[in-house]
């Protein structure tokens, strides 16, 4: 069984992404996530991944992120803890995404859909911590 104490640790590489996926369904399955939770679980928590490889330490395999989770069964609430080795981002100066002149951008989403997503979103140590919670 995966437990809350289980720390999901990963170099820095895009093809880690299925470790994280799988990761996540045997988090989710042992504690009986449903599956409208399981989608904006799987897609919020491989975004924030992904800005940990790509963004928080630029695609450095030498680093590494590290991905943990902690079930609160009594408030029926799951987070996901998503930790990289880099400086952090200004997350509270985010372009919006949805503002006319950034639409054509390609990239500029990822944190905005984790919070359309997600039902609390956490950021500590300047950004190089996100915590992902949802309601279960």
């Amino acid at each position: 069984m995966v437990d809350s104490n289980d720390i999901l640790r990963f170099k820095s590489l895009p093809e880690n992404l299925t470790l994280v996926e799988d990761y996540i369904e045997k988090v989710c399955n042992e504690c009986n996530v449903g599956p409208d939770v399981f989608g904006n679980i799987l897609v919020s928590v491989t975004e924030a991944v992904n800005n940990a490889i790509y963004h928080g330490n630029d695609s450095d395999e030498s680093k590494e992120v590290q991905l943990s989770y902690h079930f609160n069964k009594e408030l029926h609430k799951i987070s996901f803890i998503v930790k990289d080795q880099g400086n952090g981002f200004d997350y509270n100066n985010l372009p919006d995404p949805t503002a006319p002149e950034n639409l054509s951008m390609i990239g500029g989403r990822g944190v905005f859909l984790i919070k359309q997503l997600a039902d609390w979103v956490i950021f500590s140590d300047n950004g190089s911590v996100l915590e992902i919670q949802f309601k279960v």
